[in-house]
């Protein structure tokens, strides 16, 4: 388990993957994949997730994945790397916050830091990075926030709800990296008091 300030990053497990529905079937899934609108069936994802085991079984998947929960032992969401290239030392990132009532709160920046931390630190990785669209304000803000640099825009590039939005890919070098202290220290990040 790795521990942050607002959540922490546990072993995606059964707890999350019972919730896994209901989040590809809202908004998280829609600004994730950059604008799908699709409906998966509890069948559909129960299939996905069984092959998902079974590719990490077999050794043929190249990902890292965590459940983030809540202080309070809350699942809502999931973060990791998605694809890792070993000898370039690159890793892309991923993280869906399924329950839109911990959008914007900082939960999402806790376990990004803590992702990072846990690829540069543990993993030795050389550079992260993701892509999102410009229609994911926060996201992009996260960004900008935790010290990314905007890479590459493709302009036009994904239709979200009859709208063209561009994809922009984002990257953090390992010698950029100031560490998770530095950075919660200068963005003011807090952890909630108890009530």
């Amino acid at each position: 388990m790795l521990e942050g300030l607002l959540v922490d990053l546990v072993p995606y497990g059964k707890a999350f993957t019972d919730l896994e529905h209901n989040w590809r079937n809202n908004d998280s899934s829609f600004f994730g994949s950059g604008g799908d609108r699709y409906f998966a069936t509890k069948a559909m994802v129960r299939r996905h997730m069984e092959r998902w085991a079974e590719e990490r079984e077999r050794g043929a998947d190249d990902d890292v994945a965590f459940g983030i929960r809540t202080k309070d032992g809350e699942p809502i969401g999931f973060i990791g790397i998605n694809w890792m290239v070993p000898y370039h030392r690159l890793a892309m990132l991923g993280a869906k916050i399924g329950e839109p009532d911990y959008w914007g709160g900082g939960y999402g920046t806790d376990a990004l830091l803590l992702l990072l931390e846990y690829a540069f630190d543990w993993l030795d990785i050389h550079k992260a990075w993701l892509m999102t669209t410009t229609m994911n304000r926060r996201v992009m803000r996260q960004m900008e926030k935790v010290g990314f640099t905007l890479e590459a825009q493709q302009r036009r590039a994904a239709l979200a709800d009859g709208v063209w939005y561009d994809w922009l890919a984002y990257g953090l070098l390992r010698e950029e990296w100031p560490g998770r202290a530095a950075v919660i220290e200068r963005i003011g990040l807090r952890a909630r008091e108890e009530a």
